[in-house]
């Protein structure tokens, strides 16, 4: 099993752990980013981040993966590949999660959503309602790193790799726009 600071120490060492002043996929702003595609463009680490949460959900009968593009695709492959099912992933489509590319779920399919990071949780109930809206079932929800440390609930078993409390504040609220020192950036994949 995977220690917290093992977990970290991947993340630190990967150089996914960013300070500055970062608006992200919510809208939030936060003085702290983690930047998943810096570990995940390493398979070996990837390997392991994956295992840990494959190992999480092992005996809960999963049948399928999904993830939200764009944080989520490798996610989802390498925890599939790890249980041995398909992976697929969801991606927008004038503003709503949907299946493209001939992915399907079928009507009562044990399902794991995952995602690299969440702080809100907004893509990866988009992609729950998407399971529901397809007939599957959601079986679990598994990410590599929880921003909100726990305090963002799905309903559902849930599992993370990395849990961090790393402030965000809406943008009407952000001290660091305030002080209008740090440049604000955007890395994620949402424009």
């Amino acid at each position: 099993m995977l220690t917290r600071e093992e977990a970290l120490r991947i993340f630190v060492d990967a150089g996914a752990l960013l300070s500055g002043h970062f608006v992200l996929t919510s809208g939030r702003h936060s003085d702290h980013y983690m930047q998943c595609a810096q570990v995940l463009k390493y398979p070996t680490q990837t390997q392991i981040l994956a295992s840990h949460l494959a190992d999480e959900f092992r005996d809960d009968g999963i049948e399928i993966v999904i993830g939200p593009a764009i944080g989520g695709i490798i996610v989802s492959y390498e925890v599939g590949r790890q249980l041995q099912v398909p992976a697929v992933f969801a991606e927008r489509e004038n503003g709503k999660m949907t299946l493209r590319r001939g992915f399907r779920l079928h009507p009562n399919q044990r399902v794991l959503v995952v995602e690299d990071v969440i702080t809100t949780g907004g893509s990866v109930r988009e992609v729950m309602q998407l399971v529901k809206e397809c007939g599957a079932e959601v079986r679990g929800v598994g990410v590599l790193v929880d921003r909100s440390n726990g305090s963002v609930k799905f309903g559902t078993k849930q599992r993370q790799v990395l849990s961090m409390e790393i402030s965000s504040w809406d943008a009407a609220e952000c001290p660091l726009c305030k002080e209008g020192r740090i440049p604000l950036q955007k890395p994620g994949s949402r424009t």
